[in-house]
């Protein structure tokens, strides 16, 4: 008994040591964040002072005290003083190149009135070499503070827009990405006439006696296209559009980006700057391509985790419907304010339903833009069909980008389907101004930027900025969550906010679960990737109006300082 007793002693002793010298043989950490307030989105640590990472992974979290053992002579040590640590943020949905493009052309964003983007076009054209394309993004009719005149139901006609620009063709994209406008000779090169036929899905906006106004909604759009580069240009260009979306994306904490509908070429960009190490900000990727380009590539495009972590393409995206703010979105019931229009379809049924069946052959998820009640409806049975004839239990996590309005009946299906909600609460309060117009008050009231309903029923609702339809910056979006507050001070029915932690959350680990990607990014744990955002203030305590005032102070992808707001530069 008294030789196994000491035998026994010393076995434990030697298991001892040896882990101690494994220990203190352990590399120290890369990256030391010390003295900060930690908001970990970890049920089973919801708080931290400290985050040791090594390797673009997370080691250690907890107090100051835990994390010091990590520190080596090399370690780069932050000291915080106590701001707030959160994890990276996701951008839920967004066009990532459409983003760096939209700095590279007019920002109509801040046009005030139909007369400002004259303006601002005139004084392009005056610079511009004869035949140069004059490009703009962001003009809204139903935010000008006074409708233009003449206008088309509530849109400006081309004719004084075409009396400055007689040398350049213009093409002045809509704020939502859903309608175009048009200078008469960009109509004139594009062959667009009197006679011209509205395509499937899409309606040229006509006068009176039939002439085109210059605008083009939904698929009408494709009749003036601009994009006439050599390869070698448009290769510059995408290359630059990356460059400018990756500062906005760091300067604003987003460290991975969710980017709604990219063709087979970007995709193979994006994999080459993956695999060299040089993209920035974490893509998680839905292909936009059509079904027979689907059915002969898809297979060589699922790809999981590609450049540490950096790439992932496992998401196909369609349409069905446009945007509400363009009279688009496919209702069930007219508009309150075109009481002959229910809105466009911009997908047929059969087709959509060709694409599911790839998703499901592929192991993709889908991802459908439905905006308008009919169309999340349409989306929602089609849906439930797919995963019938699956015989597959667990969810696909398959989404629907936006679910703006839902008829009420539909809103518990999300949860019972096991369909995302990728919504944006921006869209919220920049829409509120013309919401009640299109719907009338009870439809808007039952059904419209239906978060907390969603969230109640169970459903799954993450968030973003659809960048650049709207402004990237998730701090923007977080405040829109949570107060629901428009410019006069109003709320917009204010039962449906987030709380604080709901925004945050549907920012990053209901995001990340969104994307399959739980178990990597969305808190802040051991093992995990090292994402991290260090803000300016707490935004789960301090005043609400306070949040938009926050500053970005770090971005930190992969255990790297991407971006600090005392050092930044533009790209």
């Amino acid at each position: 008994m008294g030789d196994y007793y000491w035998l026994t002693i010393r076995a434990v002793a030697i298991i001892t040591a040896t882990l101690t010298a494994a220990s203190a043989a352990e590399p120290p950490a890369d990256l030391v964040l010390t003295g900060a307030n930690v908001i970990t989105m970890d049920v089973n640590q919801p708080t931290a002072q400290a985050i040791a990472c090594r390797d673009g992974r997370i080691i250690a979290i907890g107090s100051d005290n835990d994390v010091a053992d990590h520190i080596g002579d090399k370690t780069q040590v932050v000291r915080l003083g106590g701001l707030t640590v959160v994890p990276g943020i996701i951008e839920g949905h967004g066009h990532f190149i459409s983003l760096g493009q939209s700095k590279m052309v007019l920002d109509l964003t801040q046009a005030k009135r139909w007369q400002d983007v004259i303006e601002m076009v005139t004084a392009a054209a005056e610079v511009a070499p004869p035949g140069e394309w004059i490009v703009g993004r962001g003009w809204h009719q139903s935010k000008w503070d006074r409708p233009p005149n003449p206008n088309v139901d509530g849109y400006p006609v081309h004719a004084e827009l075409s009396r400055v620009t007689p040398r350049n063709p213009v093409l002045l994209v809509h704020a939502s990405g859903h309608a175009s406008f048009a200078n008469a000779l960009a109509m004139k090169i594009a062959g667009v006439t009197q006679t011209t036929r509205n395509p499937d899905g899409g309606e040229i906006l006509r006068d009176p006696s039939g002439q085109p106004t210059g605008v083009f909604r939904e698929t009408a759009q494709a009749l003036v296209s601009y994009d006439r580069k050599t390869h070698l240009v448009r290769s510059r260009e995408i290359g630059r559009a990356i460059e400018l979306a990756t500062h906005e994306c760091l300067r604003n904490g987003i460290t991975s980006f969710q980017d709604a509908g990219s063709s087979f070429a970007v995709i193979d960009r994006f994999q080459n700057l993956a695999r060299q190490g040089r993209l920035k900000v974490r893509m998680w990727v839905m292909i936009r391509e059509s079904n027979a380009r689907l059915r002969r590539s898809l297979s060589n495009y699922r790809m999981v985790g590609i450049g540490d972590n950096h790439l992932t393409v496992r998401a196909i995206k369609r349409s069905i419907d446009g945007a509400l703010g363009a009279h688009g979105a496919w209702l069930l019931e007219p508009y309150a304010d075109a009481p002959n229009s229910t809105g466009l379809q911009t997908s047929s049924i059969k087709s959509l339903r060709e694409t599911a069946e790839l998703a499901v052959e592929h192991e993709m998820q889908l991802c459908v833009h439905a905006i308008g009640d009919r169309a999340n409806r349409e989306v929602l049975d089609l849906f439930a069909m797919a995963f019938e004839n699956a015989r597959r239990n667990q969810s696909r996590r398959w989404r629907i980008e936006h679910a703006q309005h839902l008829h009420p009946r539909d809103i518990p299906r999300f949860a019972k389907l096991g369909v995302i909600a990728s919504m944006q609460s921006i869209h919220c309060t920049s829409d509120a101004v013309f919401v009640i117009d299109r719907l009338g008050q009870q439809r808007a009231k039952e059904g419209a930027y239906v978060w907390r309903s969603l969230l109640q029923s169970g459903a799954v609702v993450t968030n973003g900025t659809d960048a650049p339809v709207e402004n990237v910056s998730p701090l923007r979006s977080l405040y829109a969550a949570v107060t629901r507050r428009l410019p006069d001070g109003t709320s917009f029915f204010p039962d449906q906010r987030m709380t604080r932690k709901q925004a945050l959350r549907s920012y990053t680990l209901d995001a990340a679960y969104a994307a399959f990607e739980e178990e990597s990014k969305g808190s802040l744990a051991t093992g995990k990737l090292a994402d991290i955002v260090v803000l300016s203030r707490n935004i789960l305590g301090c005043p609400e109006e306070q949040i938009l005032t926050t500053q970005i102070v770090h971005t930190i992808v992969g255990g790297k300082i991407l971006y600090s707001a005392d050092a930044e530069t533009k790209p």
